[in-house]
């Protein structure tokens, strides 16, 4: 049986891959050749895994690691509600039919239609879910290795062999909990799709264009930078 979608569902699709997928290959080229939030944090992770090695008690180090895999801990938990609320959802597409129709630009069709909208979330959110768990087991590998480090008396070759390879490591977890984040946003796009493709498509084009500044010319990569403008004192403090 053919798929219920339009050609510019079809469009529409292809728009939203393209951009996904074209979008993390962009960024990874572009940020050897423009300073991004990624390159720095990388800098700071091996300047911190010098540090560590420095250290005769390293108990902060795996403490910060800790705090880094709650976050992915959060979102990974939060990633499996959200994926038992969308399968409980293809149970009932015809009560969720009834309620989008009732938006304005809401494009109709056969309850397949909306199955098909519901399992693009649910990819998405599965992607996720493994995104954040990798990440999860990633730090718990770095905690493990910032354990095993050599100590201070140790050849530096060998302390700058470990720092490399925590750094990576570290680095890794990063990635793939970025990874996960961006799956979190293009699926607030595809949300879009519920209303109609050409919202679909737009919405898509905003959340690349979101990421692009956020990684590349935010606030905070001038800020972690050093390149931020100094902060003004206010009248009240300064009087």
């Amino acid at each position: 049986m053919p798929l219920p979608l339009s050609p510019l569902d079809w469009f529409a699709t292809v728009w939203f891959v393209v951009w996904w997928v074209g979008y993390v290959l962009f960024a990874d080229t572009h940020r050897k050749y423009r300073p991004s939030l990624l390159s720095h944090m990388t800098a700071l992770r091996a300047s911190w895994m010098r540090g560590a090695v420095e250290r005769e008690v390293r108990i902060g180090d795996v403490n910060i690691i800790a705090n880094l895999s709650n976050g992915s801990t959060f979102f990974a938990s939060t990633t499996l509600l959200i994926l038992g609320g969308l399968l409980a959802l293809l149970g009932t597409t015809d009560k969720l039919a009834t309620v989008m129709l009732e938006l304005p630009f809401t494009k109709r069709g056969p309850e397949r239609f909306w199955d098909l909208k519901i399992l693009l979330l649910t990819g998405i959110f599965i992607f996720a879910f493994f995104k954040f768990t990798w990440s999860l087991r990633l730090f718990h590998f770095c905690s493990v290795m910032v354990g095993a480090a050599p100590e201070m008396t140790a050849p530096d070759e060998e302390r700058q062999f470990f720092v490399k390879r925590a750094t990576a490591t570290a680095t890794l977890a990063a990635e793939s909990f970025n990874n996960g984040l961006r799956a979190y946003y293009f699926a607030l796009a595809a949300l879009m799709w519920f209303l109609n493709p050409w919202a679909w498509m737009a919405a898509t084009s905003w959340v690349v264009l979101i990421l692009y500044h956020r990684e590349f010319h935010s606030e905070a990569l001038r800020a972690i930078a050093g390149s931020a403008p100094e902060p003004q004192p206010s009248r009240e403090s300064g009087s």
